[in-house]
Protein backbone atom coordinates (compact mmCIF):
# COMPACT_ATOMS: atom_id res chain seq x y z
CA UNK A 1 0.00 0.00 0.00
CA UNK A 2 1.03 3.55 -0.59
CA UNK A 3 0.15 6.76 1.15
CA UNK A 4 -1.97 9.35 -0.57
CA UNK A 5 -1.41 13.09 -0.25
CA UNK A 6 -3.72 13.12 2.77
CA UNK A 7 -1.50 10.57 4.53
CA UNK A 8 -4.11 7.80 4.41
CA UNK A 9 -3.30 4.40 3.02
CA UNK A 10 -4.36 3.81 -0.54
CA UNK A 11 -5.00 0.34 -1.94
CA UNK A 12 -2.98 -0.13 -5.12
CA UNK A 13 -4.95 -0.89 -8.25
CA UNK A 14 -4.75 -4.49 -9.40
CA UNK A 15 -5.57 -3.40 -12.93
CA UNK A 16 -2.81 -4.09 -15.41
CA UNK A 17 -2.14 -2.44 -18.74
CA UNK A 18 -3.58 -5.48 -20.52
CA UNK A 19 -6.85 -5.28 -18.57
CA UNK A 20 -9.23 -2.48 -19.59
CA UNK A 21 -10.92 -0.34 -16.97
CA UNK A 22 -14.41 -1.06 -15.66
CA UNK A 23 -15.76 1.91 -17.60
CA UNK A 24 -14.20 0.72 -20.87
CA UNK A 25 -15.49 -2.81 -20.35
CA UNK A 26 -18.97 -1.58 -19.49
CA UNK A 27 -19.04 0.73 -22.53
CA UNK A 28 -18.16 -2.19 -24.81
CA UNK A 29 -20.85 -4.30 -23.17
CA UNK A 30 -23.44 -1.55 -23.64
CA UNK A 31 -22.49 -1.28 -27.33
CA UNK A 32 -22.94 -5.02 -27.77
CA UNK A 33 -26.35 -4.90 -26.09
CA UNK A 34 -27.47 -2.11 -28.42
CA UNK A 35 -26.30 -4.10 -31.43
CA UNK A 36 -28.08 -7.23 -30.24
CA UNK A 37 -31.27 -5.33 -29.46
CA UNK A 38 -31.31 -3.74 -32.92
CA UNK A 39 -32.21 -7.11 -34.43
CA UNK A 40 -30.15 -6.34 -37.53
CA UNK A 41 -27.34 -8.86 -36.96
CA UNK A 42 -26.98 -12.23 -38.62
CA UNK A 43 -27.48 -15.18 -36.31
CA UNK A 44 -23.77 -16.09 -36.25
CA UNK A 45 -22.82 -12.49 -35.45
CA UNK A 46 -25.46 -12.35 -32.74
CA UNK A 47 -24.07 -15.49 -31.13
CA UNK A 48 -20.51 -14.17 -31.25
CA UNK A 49 -21.56 -10.86 -29.72
CA UNK A 50 -23.63 -12.66 -27.10
CA UNK A 51 -20.61 -14.77 -26.09
CA UNK A 52 -18.44 -11.64 -25.91
CA UNK A 53 -21.12 -9.94 -23.84
CA UNK A 54 -21.09 -12.80 -21.33
CA UNK A 55 -17.30 -12.49 -21.04
CA UNK A 56 -17.54 -8.74 -20.51
CA UNK A 57 -20.31 -9.18 -17.98
CA UNK A 58 -18.14 -11.58 -15.98
CA UNK A 59 -15.22 -9.13 -16.12
CA UNK A 60 -17.44 -6.29 -14.88
CA UNK A 61 -18.79 -8.48 -12.07
CA UNK A 62 -15.25 -9.42 -10.99
CA UNK A 63 -14.20 -5.76 -10.93
CA UNK A 64 -17.31 -4.81 -8.94
CA UNK A 65 -16.67 -7.65 -6.49
CA UNK A 66 -13.08 -6.43 -6.02
CA UNK A 67 -14.30 -2.88 -5.45
CA UNK A 68 -16.83 -4.12 -2.88
CA UNK A 69 -14.10 -6.08 -1.09
CA UNK A 70 -11.93 -2.96 -0.97
CA UNK A 71 -14.84 -0.93 0.42
CA UNK A 72 -15.54 -3.60 3.05
CA UNK A 73 -11.87 -3.62 4.09
CA UNK A 74 -11.76 0.18 4.36
CA UNK A 75 -15.00 0.28 6.34
CA UNK A 76 -13.75 -2.45 8.67
CA UNK A 77 -10.46 -0.65 9.29
CA UNK A 78 -12.28 2.65 9.86
CA UNK A 79 -14.54 0.94 12.40
CA UNK A 80 -11.56 0.28 14.65
CA UNK A 81 -10.92 3.14 17.08
CA UNK A 82 -7.70 5.03 16.48
CA UNK A 83 -5.43 5.28 19.49
CA UNK A 84 -5.68 8.69 21.11
CA UNK A 85 -8.53 9.93 18.95
CA UNK A 86 -11.26 8.80 21.30
CA UNK A 87 -11.41 9.66 24.93
CA UNK A 88 -13.31 7.62 27.43
CA UNK A 89 -16.33 9.38 28.83
CA UNK A 90 -15.78 10.73 32.30
CA UNK A 91 -18.31 9.98 34.99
Amino acid sequence: MTLSNSGKQRVPSKQTKSQPSFETTLAELETLVEQLESGELELADSLDKFKRGIELSKQCRAMLDQAQQTIDEVMASDALPDSGDEQSPEK
